[in-house]
């Protein structure tokens, strides 16, 4: 493992990646601190899995620059490549092997003495709680076991930099946060991770640091903490005794407080989101509007006041929610751990 450059892990001024007439990503400015989890967060064909393959060196720019501890990912490709690591959206490992087996035959590649290659899978299997399944086949682990693989997969040889491209995709949520404990290790004993996902929790879980990405361009970038004090002062969840008095207690809320008032699924379930521009604190914003409300007649059963959600940040910016998009593209795996181009990346 190479020494750490003083620095960011990764700059970007002005990143371009275009396909035909499509801009995938267009103009994207990223600074990464290094040792840290930084989350790119957006929804499917926002142009995330392309930077990460330009940074990674497996597709050229367009347009602009891209350094990985102040190496070029053009002109310094191979320097780049020896010190970062990716695991992509499918699984890298073969999986008519077993686990012991396509660690082994991995750190062989990577150079590793058999012996060594061999000391080395059976230590990953252990901290990534797979010893019991070491001599399965890998066709026969769940999903959660299959990404946990992945992961172990590409810290044979331990990276500065790991790109984790929507790790947890389609995993249930025991799985998901052993993927998310399997991180916090690898960023504990000094790897720097980028972490792409279209999950709110998961960036709120494991970023220090967030860029929100959407068709192609960085619209916000800041911490947790930043980019929820940038949509208001916070959230009011309120549900009521009658779901008859929703429309109107929804009304009289949009009124006092001049702000976005959200129907939630539950009928009886209401969000306003508070601004900030006001020299009232949340707190007397919302305990004004639970009066109004008591005033009318309208009984809430449930009231708490917090910060807003990324998921309400994300809508604020962009006018839509972060689930996945409506596109066709489907992706295919490559043996090295990283997708091919897709349709989904086309339509960024």
């Amino acid at each position: 493992m190479s020494t750490h450059t003083s620095g960011p892990a990764i700059e970007t001024v002005g990143l371009v990646k275009t396909f035909g007439e499509t801009r995938a990503v267009d103009g994207v400015d990223l600074t990464v601190p290094a040792g840290t989890v930084y989350g790119v967060l957006g929804p499917n064909g926002a142009g995330k899995t392309t930077t990460v393959k330009m940074l990674a060196t497996l597709l050229r720019p367009d347009g602009g620059e891209a350094r990985v501890f102040g190496h070029d990912v053009v002109r310094e490709a191979d320097e780049v490549r020896g010190r970062v690591s990716l695991t992509g959206q499918y699984a890298s490992v073969d999986e008519d092997l077993t686990g012991t087996e396509n660690l082994v035959l991995l750190a062989r590649l990577l150079g590793h003495h058999k012996a060594t290659a061999r000391t080395r899978a059976a230590q990953l299997l252990e901290a990534f709680g797979l010893t019991e399944a070491a001599g399965k086949q890998v066709k026969h682990y769940s999903g959660g076991m299959r990404r946990r693989i992945d992961i172990a997969a590409s810290i044979l040889n331990t990276p500065d930099l790991l790109f984790l491209d929507e790790p947890t995709t389609g995993l249930d949520p025991r799985s998901r946060n052993q993927v998310w404990d399997i991180v916090r290790a690898v960023v504990a004993q000094g790897t720097t991770v980028l972490l792409t996902t279209q999950y709110l929790d998961e960036a709120d879980q494991l970023a220090s640091r967030i860029a929100v990405i959407d068709r192609g361009r960085v619209i916000a970038e800041g911490t947790k903490g930043e980019l929820k004090a940038s949509v208001g002062a916070g959230s009011v969840h309120l549900r009521l005794r009658d779901a008859d008095r929703r429309p109107e207690a929804e009304r009289l809320l949009r009124e006092l407080l001049v702000a976005e008032v959200q129907p939630e699924h539950d009928p009886v379930a209401l969000t306003a989101r508070l601004g900030a521009a006001t020299s009232d604190s949340a707190a007397e914003q919302a305990a004004r509007a639970l009066g109004e409300l008591t005033r009318a007649g309208i009984t809430v059963d449930t009231f708490s006041l917090g910060q807003p959600s990324l998921d309400e940040v994300f809508m604020a910016l962009t006018g839509h929610d972060a689930g996945p998009d409506t596109g066709t593209g489907t992706g295919t795996g490559t043996g090295t751990g990283t997708d091919t181009d897709t349709k989904d990346e086309v339509a960024a």
